[in-house]
């Protein structure tokens, strides 16, 4: 008897910093938000209760709330597609063995460490529309370079050429599904006269599909909570220019909640949208996962 109690208590002494942690940084916090998205809260005066009008606010839809909800589905239709392709390509090339094989997969795995707020201040140097170093090599060429950043049309391309540049972390992910593919089914296909194109179709892809699986997941839940990049070279634009220019090219959703809730000191609303984007991933995630089965193959 003493010994299991024994063994319980050095079981709750480890397990308690974990415990405590969600406790009080996970479970309390949530219960709070879902709380305060049924009050009117400014974070001066106490909440009051008003049951679900943030809740019916949030479905009529005003004009901003709608240009958040539509530039966070451009990310996530557009940009997330091409993160991903990318960082595959990446990772398809990078898996031939050769001398420099291991050079290069680290030059192209150290963008994804680089903090993200530097990362964005660098890019507002790369694609500033007079002196920037694309547009300098794009006039070089006898072209004439957009304005990136400034021009609401080109806000969110570049925000997703920024995003291409730093997909390592996904290329690596993609590199360790790669190795998993039996070479022997390779050295098959040759034997049938299959080419490089063939063996990628009808054997790397199906074999690598729970890892595309896996990183659309994880990039999908990514991309709908989109907030640092926009917010820091929105914010580069000087000042007293608010969070999503420019003219609310990048204001994403993110960056909306966060406006209601620490600049329109409108807490409540903000709890409101916090759940409403869970309820948004959720959903979103569990018809991804129920679609898994028609093209997901776990058997090799």
């Amino acid at each position: 008897m003493r010994r299991s109690l024994r063994k319980l208590a050095m079981g709750l002494f480890f397990v308690g910093p974990w415990v405590i942690g969600f406790l009080g940084f996970t479970l309390y916090p949530m219960v709070m938000s879902a709380y305060y998205s049924l009050t009117n809260y400014n974070l001066v005066n106490p909440p009051k209760y008003i049951g679900w009008n943030n809740y019916i606010r949030l479905l009529q839809m005003d004009p901003q709330f709608k240009t958040a909800i539509g530039n966070t589905m451009y990310m996530v239709l557009f940009g997330l597609p091409i993160w991903l392709f990318v960082a595959l390509v990446m990772a398809v090339l990078l898996n031939e063995k050769g001398k420099l094989t291991t050079f290069f997969r680290t030059l192209f795995y150290l963008p994804s460490v680089v903090p993200t707020v530097a990362a964005s201040v660098l890019w507002m140097w790369v694609l500033n529309p007079q002196y920037g170093i694309v547009n300098t090599l794009l006039k070089s060429l006898g072209f004439s370079g957009p304005g990136w950043f400034t021009d609401p049309k080109w806000s969110k391309p570049g925000l997703i050429l920024m995003g291409a540049w730093a997909t390592g972390g996904t290329m690596i992910i993609f590199l360790a599904g790669l190795q998993n593919v039996p070479e022997a089914l390779y050295e098959s296909a040759e034997l049938d006269g299959a080419g490089w194109w063939r063996k990628l179709v009808h054997i790397t892809l199906p074999i690598l599909t729970p890892t595309i699986f896996f990183n659309l997941i994880m990039g999908m839940i990514s991309t709908f909570q989109y907030f640092t990049q926009a917010f820091v070279i929105s914010r580069g634009a000087g000042s007293n220019v608010p969070p999503g220019g420019p003219l609310g090219s990048t204001l994403f959703y993110a960056i909306y909640l966060y406006q209601n809730a620490f600049s329109y000191l409108r807490m409540g609303y903000a709890a409101a949208m916090a759940w409403l984007l869970f309820i948004v991933i959720l959903v979103s995630t569990l018809l991804l996962f129920r679609s898994s089965g028609k093209w997901v193959h776990y058997d090799t």
